[in-house]
This record gives structure tokens, C-alpha cells and sequence, in this order.
């Protein structure tokens, strides 16, 4: 049975949250893509408690969501930045939100994943795009 809205899936005895974490927009599209890529993450890699969060401009928050998956059961909860490089957000302000929020829910473990940077599976990405592009 899928979790009411506004609730994650019960946290399995030792399992690890995933929390992906965009920039945030003020468009709603560009908000819900981050939620489609969600689910896809959590259908290909059969993690149950995967949540979406915006750093900034939209809800949920980094805070929101930490919050959802330390009260469904959640001890070690990863932080999944879908960005591309190691800018200040990276670097200074994910962090901070990271550790304010995880201050709230003595018990629990945040860590912060690498952003997607560069990798072969980024060049194979971009080789598809432009292939795409180029039979349009």
C-alpha cells in the first residue's frame, strides 16, 4: 500500500533514506521533474524512501524532507545533490541545511553524496541528447 500524502514509506530495521535534492524553481514544471526523476530512482534501485527536496524557492525543503524520513523510521539518511559541480550551494549552503535539519532529529545520520560531476554516464547522456537532436 502506497503512504498517505505527506508521508514516506516506513524505514526497513538499517535502512538508508535517499534524499535528491534540485536547486528549486519558482515554475512548478521545472519543480516536478525533480519528483519524476524521484520515482524513477525508486522503481530502478527498489529503495523504498526516496524523497525529493528543493534548496530553495519551493517545498518540500532539504528540512521537510530529512524531517519525513526520520519520522517514518530512518537512521542514516543520504543526500543525493542532483546537481553538476561543486559550486558554493555544494559546498556551503546544502551542507548548512544538512546540518540544521539533521540537528532536529538527534539519532539520525546525514551524509552528503557527491554531485553528478563528470562522469562516462553523463558523456553517454549528452552523446544520446545530440544524437536526438541531430535525427530531429
Amino acid at each position: 500500500m502506497a503512504p498517505a500524502e505527506g508521508q514516506a514509506s516506513p524505514a526497513a530495521p538499517g535502512e538508508t533514506a535517499v534524499v535528491v535534492v534540485d536547486h528549486g524553481s519558482r515554475r512548478s514544471e521545472a519543480n516536478d521533474m525533480l519528483f519524476d526523476f524521484v520515482e524513477l530512482y525508486r522503481r530502478q534501485t527498489g529503495r523504498s524512501m526516496v524523497e525529493g527536496a528543493h534548496m530553495e524557492l519551493a517545498s518540500p525543503s532539504i528540512a521537510d524532507a530529512i524531517s519525513k524520513c526520520a519520522d517514518a523510521g530512518a537512521k542514516h539518511i543520504i543526500i543525493a545533490p542532483y546537481f553538476l559541480s561543486r559550486g558554493r550551494h555544494i559546498q556551503e549552503d546544502i551542507p548548512r541545511m544538512v546540518q540544521e535539519a539533521a540537528e532536529k532529529h538527534p539519532g539520525i545520520s546525514c551524509r552528503i553524496a557527491k554531485p553528478i560531476g563528470i562522469d562516462n554516464l553523463m558523456a553517454d547522456l549528452i552523446e544520446k541528447r545530440v544524437q536526438d537532436a541531430s535525427e530531429a
